[in-house]
Protein backbone atom coordinates (compact mmCIF):
# COMPACT_ATOMS: atom_id res chain seq x y z
CA UNK A 1 0.00 0.00 0.00
CA UNK A 2 1.56 3.33 -0.68
CA UNK A 3 -0.61 6.79 0.63
CA UNK A 4 -3.72 4.62 1.25
CA UNK A 5 -3.85 2.69 -1.82
CA UNK A 6 -2.91 -0.53 -3.52
CA UNK A 7 -0.31 -0.68 -5.60
CA UNK A 8 -0.58 -1.96 -9.08
CA UNK A 9 2.31 -2.69 -11.75
CA UNK A 10 2.17 -3.44 -15.58
CA UNK A 11 4.04 -2.79 -18.79
CA UNK A 12 4.47 -3.52 -22.80
CA UNK A 13 7.61 -4.66 -24.61
CA UNK A 14 9.09 -1.30 -26.48
CA UNK A 15 9.02 -3.85 -29.78
CA UNK A 16 6.58 -3.74 -32.66
CA UNK A 17 3.83 -0.74 -32.41
CA UNK A 18 0.78 -1.03 -30.91
CA UNK A 19 -1.96 -2.15 -32.05
CA UNK A 20 -6.04 -1.61 -31.34
CA UNK A 21 -5.89 -5.11 -29.34
CA UNK A 22 -2.87 -3.08 -26.71
CA UNK A 23 -5.18 -0.67 -26.58
CA UNK A 24 -9.05 -1.56 -25.77
CA UNK A 25 -7.35 -4.93 -24.15
CA UNK A 26 -4.82 -3.18 -21.73
CA UNK A 27 -4.28 0.50 -22.36
CA UNK A 28 -7.81 2.25 -22.00
CA UNK A 29 -8.04 -0.05 -19.17
CA UNK A 30 -4.89 1.44 -17.40
CA UNK A 31 -6.44 4.97 -17.75
CA UNK A 32 -9.51 4.05 -15.96
CA UNK A 33 -7.55 2.39 -12.52
CA UNK A 34 -5.51 5.01 -12.68
CA UNK A 35 -7.02 7.02 -10.19
CA UNK A 36 -8.00 3.59 -7.92
CA UNK A 37 -4.54 2.45 -7.26
CA UNK A 38 -0.70 4.42 -6.85
CA UNK A 39 0.07 3.05 -10.54
CA UNK A 40 4.14 1.98 -11.58
CA UNK A 41 3.27 1.44 -15.95
CA UNK A 42 6.55 0.39 -17.14
CA UNK A 43 8.21 0.19 -20.69
CA UNK A 44 9.85 -3.17 -20.49
CA UNK A 45 12.97 -2.28 -22.75
CA UNK A 46 14.91 -5.06 -20.85
CA UNK A 47 12.46 -7.26 -21.65
CA UNK A 48 12.36 -7.00 -25.53
CA UNK A 49 16.13 -8.10 -25.54
CA UNK A 50 15.50 -11.67 -24.84
CA UNK A 51 14.83 -10.84 -29.41
CA UNK A 52 17.47 -9.17 -31.43
CA UNK A 53 16.80 -5.32 -32.01
CA UNK A 54 18.31 -2.54 -33.93
CA UNK A 55 19.63 -0.12 -30.79
CA UNK A 56 18.25 2.75 -32.62
CA UNK A 57 15.04 1.42 -33.13
CA UNK A 58 14.87 0.07 -29.90
CA UNK A 59 15.28 3.58 -28.16
CA UNK A 60 12.47 5.09 -30.49
CA UNK A 61 10.64 2.70 -30.24
CA UNK A 62 10.50 3.03 -26.22
CA UNK A 63 9.99 6.50 -26.34
CA UNK A 64 7.03 6.54 -28.65
CA UNK A 65 5.61 3.86 -26.03
CA UNK A 66 6.40 6.11 -23.06
CA UNK A 67 4.57 9.09 -25.15
CA UNK A 68 1.37 6.83 -26.20
CA UNK A 69 1.13 5.89 -22.25
CA UNK A 70 0.17 9.79 -21.47
CA UNK A 71 -1.51 10.31 -25.02
CA UNK A 72 -3.62 7.21 -24.10
CA UNK A 73 -4.58 9.10 -21.27
CA UNK A 74 -2.33 8.22 -18.08
CA UNK A 75 -1.35 11.18 -16.26
CA UNK A 76 2.63 11.10 -15.52
CA UNK A 77 2.02 13.30 -12.43
CA UNK A 78 -0.08 10.97 -10.44
CA UNK A 79 1.08 7.56 -12.05
CA UNK A 80 5.34 6.53 -11.88
CA UNK A 81 5.47 5.69 -16.35
CA UNK A 82 9.27 4.97 -16.56
CA UNK A 83 12.01 2.83 -18.91
CA UNK A 84 12.69 -0.41 -16.93
CA UNK A 85 16.38 -0.01 -18.40
CA UNK A 86 16.53 3.29 -15.94
CA UNK A 87 15.62 1.27 -12.74
CA UNK A 88 18.76 -1.08 -12.41
CA UNK A 89 17.15 -2.78 -9.35
CA UNK A 90 15.18 -5.06 -11.62
CA UNK A 91 18.51 -6.57 -12.46
CA UNK A 92 19.68 -7.11 -9.36
CA UNK A 93 16.42 -8.14 -8.06
CA UNK A 94 16.17 -10.48 -10.87
CA UNK A 95 19.87 -12.22 -9.96
CA UNK A 96 18.95 -12.80 -6.54
CA UNK A 97 15.13 -14.10 -7.84
CA UNK A 98 17.19 -16.33 -9.86
CA UNK A 99 18.95 -18.08 -7.06
CA UNK A 100 15.35 -18.83 -5.23
CA UNK A 101 13.43 -20.31 -8.61
CA UNK A 102 13.73 -23.60 -9.90
CA UNK A 103 14.56 -25.11 -13.54
CA UNK A 104 11.61 -27.01 -13.17
CA UNK A 105 9.93 -24.23 -12.41
CA UNK A 106 10.80 -22.64 -15.51
CA UNK A 107 10.78 -25.77 -17.71
CA UNK A 108 7.07 -25.76 -17.30
CA UNK A 109 6.54 -21.95 -18.88
CA UNK A 110 5.11 -22.20 -21.95
CA UNK A 111 5.44 -19.28 -23.28
CA UNK A 112 9.17 -20.27 -23.23
CA UNK A 113 8.03 -22.53 -25.37
CA UNK A 114 6.21 -20.92 -27.86
CA UNK A 115 8.81 -18.36 -28.33
CA UNK A 116 11.91 -20.81 -28.52
CA UNK A 117 10.20 -22.58 -31.47
CA UNK A 118 9.83 -18.88 -33.22
CA UNK A 119 13.53 -17.83 -32.85
CA UNK A 120 15.10 -21.30 -32.74
CA UNK A 121 18.26 -19.25 -33.23
CA UNK A 122 18.67 -17.73 -30.70
CA UNK A 123 17.52 -19.68 -27.63
CA UNK A 124 19.09 -17.97 -25.00
CA UNK A 125 19.04 -17.97 -21.39
CA UNK A 126 17.58 -14.52 -21.23
CA UNK A 127 14.17 -15.85 -22.88
CA UNK A 128 14.84 -19.02 -20.37
CA UNK A 129 14.82 -16.69 -17.40
CA UNK A 130 12.00 -14.25 -18.48
CA UNK A 131 9.60 -15.11 -15.30
CA UNK A 132 12.31 -14.27 -13.15
CA UNK A 133 12.38 -10.77 -14.71
CA UNK A 134 9.26 -10.09 -14.43
CA UNK A 135 8.79 -11.74 -10.72
CA UNK A 136 11.14 -9.02 -10.29
CA UNK A 137 9.51 -6.26 -12.01
CA UNK A 138 6.52 -7.01 -10.33
CA UNK A 139 7.88 -7.17 -6.53
CA UNK A 140 9.82 -4.61 -6.81
CA UNK A 141 7.50 -2.18 -5.60
CA UNK A 142 5.38 -4.77 -4.03
CA UNK A 143 2.53 -4.81 -6.10
CA UNK A 144 -1.10 -6.01 -4.68
CA UNK A 145 -2.48 -6.48 -7.85
CA UNK A 146 -0.97 -6.89 -11.61
CA UNK A 147 -3.34 -7.38 -14.45
CA UNK A 148 -3.01 -9.59 -16.45
CA UNK A 149 -4.06 -11.39 -19.93
CA UNK A 150 -4.80 -15.55 -20.09
CA UNK A 151 -0.92 -16.44 -21.91
CA UNK A 152 0.94 -14.35 -19.15
CA UNK A 153 -1.19 -16.10 -16.25
CA UNK A 154 2.00 -18.78 -15.69
CA UNK A 155 4.26 -15.76 -14.89
CA UNK A 156 1.94 -14.26 -12.00
CA UNK A 157 1.70 -18.02 -10.31
CA UNK A 158 5.80 -18.17 -10.64
CA UNK A 159 5.89 -14.44 -9.16
CA UNK A 160 3.60 -15.54 -6.39
CA UNK A 161 5.54 -19.02 -5.61
CA UNK A 162 8.86 -17.01 -5.64
CA UNK A 163 7.44 -14.64 -3.42
CA UNK A 164 5.95 -17.02 -0.94
CA UNK A 165 8.96 -19.23 -1.10
CA UNK A 166 11.43 -15.97 -0.21
CA UNK A 167 8.57 -14.75 2.76
CA UNK A 168 8.63 -18.56 3.96
CA UNK A 169 12.58 -18.30 4.82
CA UNK A 170 13.06 -14.69 5.27
CA UNK A 171 10.03 -13.50 6.78
CA UNK A 172 7.72 -10.87 5.37
CA UNK A 173 9.57 -9.18 2.31
CA UNK A 174 7.50 -8.92 -0.50
CA UNK A 175 3.91 -8.46 -0.61
CA UNK A 176 2.28 -11.65 -2.87
CA UNK A 177 0.28 -10.03 -5.60
CA UNK A 178 -3.48 -10.72 -6.95
CA UNK A 179 -4.48 -11.20 -10.63
CA UNK A 180 -6.27 -7.29 -10.98
CA UNK A 181 -10.03 -8.57 -10.88
CA UNK A 182 -11.65 -5.27 -12.13
CA UNK A 183 -12.88 -4.91 -15.63
CA UNK A 184 -11.59 -6.54 -17.68
CA UNK A 185 -10.69 -4.78 -20.99
CA UNK A 186 -11.69 -6.27 -24.67
CA UNK A 187 -9.83 -9.43 -26.18
CA UNK A 188 -9.57 -8.25 -29.55
CA UNK A 189 -8.69 -11.05 -32.48
CA UNK A 190 -7.24 -10.95 -35.69
CA UNK A 191 -9.03 -9.43 -38.67
CA UNK A 192 -8.05 -12.18 -40.74
CA UNK A 193 -7.41 -14.96 -38.37
CA UNK A 194 -10.36 -13.92 -35.63
CA UNK A 195 -8.87 -17.90 -33.88
CA UNK A 196 -6.22 -15.96 -32.83
CA UNK A 197 -5.62 -12.74 -31.35
CA UNK A 198 -4.47 -9.81 -32.89
CA UNK A 199 -0.45 -9.19 -32.62
CA UNK A 200 1.80 -6.46 -32.72
CA UNK A 201 3.90 -9.08 -34.95
CA UNK A 202 1.50 -10.19 -37.54
CA UNK A 203 3.53 -10.43 -40.65
CA UNK A 204 -0.29 -9.59 -42.65
CA UNK A 205 -0.75 -5.81 -42.62
CA UNK A 206 -4.32 -6.50 -42.25
CA UNK A 207 -4.69 -8.59 -39.74
CA UNK A 208 -4.35 -5.58 -37.44
CA UNK A 209 -5.43 -1.82 -36.70
CA UNK A 210 -2.43 0.15 -35.68
CA UNK A 211 -2.63 2.79 -32.79
CA UNK A 212 -1.21 5.37 -35.45
CA UNK A 213 -3.36 3.86 -38.68
CA UNK A 214 -4.68 6.65 -40.06
CA UNK A 215 -8.96 6.60 -40.88
CA UNK A 216 -8.58 5.52 -44.18
CA UNK A 217 -6.28 2.64 -43.32
CA UNK A 218 -8.64 1.66 -40.56
CA UNK A 219 -11.78 1.42 -42.45
CA UNK A 220 -9.94 0.05 -45.41
CA UNK A 221 -8.71 -2.75 -43.33
CA UNK A 222 -12.29 -3.22 -41.28
CA UNK A 223 -13.69 -3.44 -45.28
CA UNK A 224 -10.93 -6.49 -45.36
CA UNK A 225 -11.77 -8.34 -42.39
CA UNK A 226 -12.56 -12.04 -42.34
CA UNK A 227 -16.37 -12.77 -41.68
CA UNK A 228 -17.87 -15.89 -43.24
CA UNK A 229 -21.17 -16.81 -45.81
CA UNK A 230 -23.97 -16.18 -43.62
CA UNK A 231 -24.57 -13.07 -43.73
CA UNK A 232 -26.50 -12.39 -40.61
CA UNK A 233 -25.05 -10.26 -38.05
CA UNK A 234 -24.96 -12.56 -34.64
CA UNK A 235 -22.42 -12.54 -31.33
CA UNK A 236 -21.96 -16.47 -31.32
CA UNK A 237 -18.76 -18.48 -31.39
CA UNK A 238 -19.64 -20.48 -34.18
CA UNK A 239 -19.06 -17.36 -36.57
CA UNK A 240 -15.74 -16.21 -34.63
CA UNK A 241 -14.82 -13.05 -37.21
CA UNK A 242 -18.52 -11.41 -37.23
CA UNK A 243 -17.84 -12.06 -33.13
CA UNK A 244 -14.38 -10.21 -32.69
CA UNK A 245 -16.05 -7.31 -35.05
CA UNK A 246 -19.13 -7.04 -32.11
CA UNK A 247 -16.51 -7.43 -29.90
CA UNK A 248 -14.30 -4.35 -31.38
CA UNK A 249 -17.65 -2.57 -31.78
CA UNK A 250 -18.84 -2.50 -28.05
CA UNK A 251 -15.32 -2.11 -26.80
CA UNK A 252 -15.09 1.14 -28.83
CA UNK A 253 -18.50 2.34 -28.36
CA UNK A 254 -19.56 1.47 -25.47
CA UNK A 255 -22.12 -0.54 -26.22
CA UNK A 256 -23.12 -4.50 -25.14
CA UNK A 257 -23.89 -7.20 -27.62
CA UNK A 258 -27.66 -7.23 -27.51
CA UNK A 259 -27.18 -3.43 -28.02
CA UNK A 260 -24.92 -3.95 -31.15
CA UNK A 261 -26.97 -7.12 -32.38
CA UNK A 262 -30.21 -4.94 -31.97
CA UNK A 263 -28.82 -1.66 -33.59
CA UNK A 264 -27.45 -3.47 -37.03
CA UNK A 265 -30.49 -6.01 -37.14
CA UNK A 266 -31.24 -6.65 -40.83
CA UNK A 267 -28.07 -4.46 -42.39
CA UNK A 268 -25.48 -6.34 -44.18
CA UNK A 269 -21.60 -7.15 -43.22
CA UNK A 270 -20.51 -4.04 -45.35
CA UNK A 271 -22.55 -1.40 -43.62
CA UNK A 272 -21.65 -2.98 -40.18
CA UNK A 273 -17.96 -3.39 -41.31
CA UNK A 274 -17.80 0.64 -42.11
CA UNK A 275 -19.56 1.22 -38.65
CA UNK A 276 -16.88 -0.45 -36.65
CA UNK A 277 -14.40 1.24 -38.81
CA UNK A 278 -15.48 4.68 -38.36
CA UNK A 279 -16.15 4.15 -34.36
CA UNK A 280 -12.53 2.37 -34.13
CA UNK A 281 -11.31 5.31 -36.29
CA UNK A 282 -12.83 7.96 -33.97
CA UNK A 283 -11.58 6.95 -30.80
CA UNK A 284 -8.10 7.04 -31.90
CA UNK A 285 -8.30 10.30 -33.25
CA UNK A 286 -7.93 12.21 -30.16
CA UNK A 287 -4.83 9.47 -28.88
CA UNK A 288 -3.17 10.54 -31.85
CA UNK A 289 -3.51 13.91 -32.00
CA UNK A 290 -2.00 14.14 -28.50
CA UNK A 291 0.70 12.05 -29.63
CA UNK A 292 1.56 14.08 -32.05
CA UNK A 293 1.50 16.77 -29.77
CA UNK A 294 3.89 15.91 -26.97
CA UNK A 295 6.00 14.32 -29.84
CA UNK A 296 7.02 18.03 -30.55
CA UNK A 297 7.47 18.50 -26.84
CA UNK A 298 11.11 16.99 -26.40
CA UNK A 299 12.11 18.65 -23.54
CA UNK A 300 8.45 17.91 -21.56
CA UNK A 301 8.61 13.91 -22.55
CA UNK A 302 12.53 14.51 -21.01
CA UNK A 303 11.65 15.88 -17.72
CA UNK A 304 8.74 12.74 -17.45
CA UNK A 305 11.46 10.38 -18.34
CA UNK A 306 13.91 12.03 -15.81
CA UNK A 307 11.10 12.36 -12.39
CA UNK A 308 9.75 8.82 -13.29
CA UNK A 309 12.63 7.31 -13.08
CA UNK A 310 13.93 9.00 -10.11
CA UNK A 311 10.50 7.70 -8.22
CA UNK A 312 10.39 4.55 -9.69
CA UNK A 313 14.22 4.22 -8.27
CA UNK A 314 12.87 5.42 -5.11
CA UNK A 315 10.67 2.75 -4.15
CA UNK A 316 12.62 0.17 -5.71
CA UNK A 317 15.76 0.45 -4.26
CA UNK A 318 13.64 0.66 -0.61
CA UNK A 319 12.34 -3.01 -0.99
CA UNK A 320 16.40 -3.98 -3.21
CA UNK A 321 18.08 -2.69 0.40
CA UNK A 322 15.53 -5.21 2.38
CA UNK A 323 16.15 -8.37 0.16
CA UNK A 324 19.96 -7.49 0.00
CA UNK A 325 20.20 -6.98 4.30
CA UNK A 326 17.87 -10.34 4.39
CA UNK A 327 19.96 -12.44 2.16
CA UNK A 328 23.14 -11.66 3.44
CA UNK A 329 24.73 -8.77 1.76
CA UNK A 330 27.46 -5.90 3.64
CA UNK A 331 25.79 -2.72 4.11
CA UNK A 332 27.51 0.21 1.88
CA UNK A 333 29.33 2.65 3.75
CA UNK A 334 28.06 6.09 2.63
Amino acid sequence: MLDGKKVLFSGMQATGTLTLGNYLGALKNWVTISDEYECFYSVVDMHSITIRQDPSELRKRARSLLTLYIAAGIDPEKNCIYYQSHVSAHAELAWILNCYTYMGELNRMTQFKDKAQKHADNINAGLFTYPVLMAADILLFQSDVVPVGIDQMQHLEITRDIAQRFNGIYGDVFTVPEIYLGKAGAKIMSLQEPEKKMSKSDENPNASIYLMDDTDSIIRKFKRAVTDSEAQIVYRDEQPGIKNLIDIYCAAAGKTPEETVKEFEGKGYGEFKSAVGETVAGILKPVQDKYQELVKDKSYIDAIIKNNAQKANYFASKTLRKVQRKIGFPDKIR
